[in-house]
């Protein structure tokens, strides 16, 4: 049994996260912001032993300490950061501004190091030692072939930036640490028009998590395990 800490848990592709390790008999522990908006994953952890709920808003610097404080000692082997956002839908050029940019690249770019920081004693007293972090190949430069998104596409970019720091950094460590693009998948996010659900986004994501090693550590992978280009 792993001990697996999910962001942003209380749908899509963070609940699908915690169903699937829930089915794995590990112990999950699922962070959420609001209790309206995550009323199946407070109902599933009134019914599964091995699943513990937590309130986390990446947003603030406050709520990412007493989340820890929370935690206390609890060792973490597998940290999956999937906390995120969107942001504006229409960022194109001529439509961007500060005030719109900021908190999303705050909540998907400075949070996920913050985050980490916080939780370093934590990882260090689990056994598997892997951090991942949900992107999107949107982030990729050299699969930008569309333009426009900047406030979202930057974000990522910035969090690929960060992860690959943190996989050189925390290499001596022994952590072996990578960022995900789940694919275009069926959620609020993503839109009714995804190409596939999020059974099939996690249940691969999963199989990389299990096959990622030291050796592969800092790489920029699809859900089906494909390396996409920076």
């Amino acid at each position: 049994m792993s001990t697996i800490l999910v962001t942003g848990a209380n749908r899509g592709i963070g609940l699908e996260f915690i169903k699937q390790y829930l089915e794995r008999d590990d112990k999950v522990i699922a962070t959420y912001r609001e209790k309206e908006s995550s009323k199946e994953l407070i109902n599933l952890s009134q019914n599964k032993s091995n699943l513990k709920i937590l309130k986390l808003d990446v947003a603030s610097d406050e709520s990412m300490k007493d989340f820890c404080k929370h935690l206390g000692d609890e060792p973490i082997d597998i940290f999956i950061n999937n906390a995120g956002v969107y942001g504006p839908r229409d960022s194109n050029f001529g439509k961007v501004d500060e005030e719109n940019w900021l908190p999303v690249l705050r909540i998907n770019a400075v949070a996920p190091l913050l985050l980490t920081q916080l939780l370093i004693e934590n990882l260090r007293r689990g056994k598997s030692k892997k951090l991942l972090y949900v992107t999107s190949k949107m982030g990729s430069i050299d699969d930008n072939k569309g333009g426009g998104s900047y406030v979202y596409r930057s974000s990522k970019t910035a969090l690929n930036s960060v992860v690959k720091s943190i996989s050189v950094d925390l290499l001596s460590e022994a952590m072996a640490v990578a960022v995900l693009h789940p694919g275009w998948v069926r959620t609020d996010m993503g839109g009714p028009n995804g190409l596939i659900d999020t059974e099939t986004s996690v249940s691969g994501m999963v199989q990389v998590i299990e096959d990622l090693t030291l050796e592969t550590s800092g790489a920029f992978f699809n859900y089906d395990g494909n390396v996409i280009p920076w």
